[in-house]
């Protein structure tokens, strides 16, 4: 049974609280400069009272941000598997800051044959969406019923990864853009309880219904204490790493987004946002920082052409660079489709795992869809496995063998350096 997170001061009282000493000073300067000539020979006091209150409320607010721990889900063991072998342009990032070391989450080990493999088996799931469509059927046969046919390609795993395509929230004010979603908080507690673990929140949604939107979201997934990563109410928090530990060793999650509707999005020194990776500095440097702390460094990435089967070159060479700069899997989405994988210097990349649970539309090629299991060591190796399945009217199903023999072979011409044999191993070539 999972359980144990830190509980700490909710974003969206922070929130509040920096609106409120902002409105607070403006009203003090407001009052100090209306002082008539008759108060003149009290100038000197009040200013340096305001100064005292001024200094007060910026060091209070400081230690607010440091002491700050963003919370993330213990979990308790899990039964092992038996290890298998339309980006808008937008401006250039700020300059590199590094980001602050994130908490470790330390976790019991699992089972006496995952103790001997000395592997750590993860699994990851593309786009996830609660709202919408996907929200009417969740409350017609439950917040459960996506997770149906998949609970064990979950839940099995030491630690599973998704996309959440979303923000959490009832409040905020809707976007302009074709679609913006929102899904309610009531199905968080069943996403937790289907086996996932972590969630990306890079990506063009999660800001959808603004700042108290994304407040919101990271609040309620604290509270159901699920990990999250790429989103943050500074710059720092956004790019910083959740690290866990599992097995023995040591794996750091990073989330970055290069489809980001507005320029305002992206979080800044002081202001709420995501982590985008438009720009390759910030990215970079957070893989450098997350390599010195971690066995194993996992970026999350949210980017390419949607409906597109293969990777852009920006993907491509943001991929590149992550490994470069010492990431040891890359596993993104957003083009709604399965894209391919790359084999780059002896790690991997997955282009795009498509939709999971997502709205369904008349396209077949959205309704393809995968759990990626990767069984890695504390050596820096990982073995990819590919667990093909249907995904439509919210309810991922695995396909048979006949169908999921035939995504293989799609995969496997559609990847570079690399093929899926039949047996859903994921080679070199």
């Amino acid at each position: 049974m999972k359980g144990g997170f830190v509980t700490v001061e909710s974003r969206s009282e922070r929130l509040r609280k920096q609106k409120h000493r902002r409105k607070s000073k403006g009203a003090a300067w407001k009052k100090l400069l209306g002082l008539t000539a008759a108060g003149v020979a009290c100038l000197s006091i009040g200013v340096f009272a305001a100064y005292l209150t001024t200094n007060s409320d910026k060091a209070g607010l400081e230690q607010a941000q440091e002491e700050l721990v963003i919370p993330t889900a213990t979990a308790a063991p899990k039964p092992k598997p038996a290890a298998s072998a339309k980006p808008s342009a937008q401006p250039e990032s700020d300059q590199a800051a590094k980001p602050s070391p994130q908490a470790t989450v330390k976790e019991p080990s699992a089972g006496a044959s995952a103790g001997a493999s000395g592997r750590v088996e993860l699994a990851f799931v593309g786009d996830v969406l609660l709202g919408s469509k996907v929200e009417d059927i969740m409350k017609k046969n439950g917040y459960d019923y996506p997770y149906s046919n998949v609970k064990a390609l979950l839940s099995d795993p030491d630690y599973t990864i998704a996309n959440l395509e979303t923000p959490v929230t009832t409040r905020g004010e809707q976007q302009t853009k074709e679609y913006a979603y929102r899904s309610p908080p009531e199905a968080i507690p069943a996403l937790k309880a289907s086996g996932i673990d972590l969630v990306n929140l890079a990506n063009n949604h999660t800001l959808d219904f603004g700042v108290q939107g994304l407040t919101d979201t990271m609040d309620a997934l604290d509270k159901n204490g699920l990990a999250h990563v790429g989103a943050g109410m500074n710059k720092d928090e956004a790019y910083r790493p959740v690290i866990v530990e599992k097995m023995g060793i040591r794996i750091a999650f990073l989330g970055f987004s290069r489809v980001l509707p507005e320029s305002w999005w992206k979080a800044g020194d002081s202001n709420p946002g995501l982590a985008e990776t438009y720009n390759y500095v910030l990215p970079v440097e957070a893989v450098k920082q997350a390599r010195q702390q971690a066995d194993l460094v996992v970026v999350i990435a949210h980017w390419g052409v949607e409906r597109s089967d293969s990777p852009d070159a920006s993907q491509t060479e943001m991929a590149h660079r992550y490994i470069d700069a010492g990431a040891d899997l890359v596993v993104a989405s957003h083009p709604h489709v399965l894209q391919g994988f790359e084999a780059y210097k002896g790690k991997w990349i997955a282009y795009s795992l498509g939709n999971f649970i997502f709205t369904t539309n008349d396209v077949p090629k959205t309704w393809e869809t995968a759990v990626l299991q990767a069984s890695c060591s504390k050596e820096r190796d990982c073995d990819l496995t590919v667990v093909p399945v249907w995904t439509k009217s919210a309810l991922p199903t695995p396909m048979n063998a006949e169908d999921g023999a035939k995504l293989f072979q799609r995969l496997s011409g559609i990847s570079i350096n690399a093929q899926v044999q039949q047996d859903g191993r994921v080679v070199g070539r």
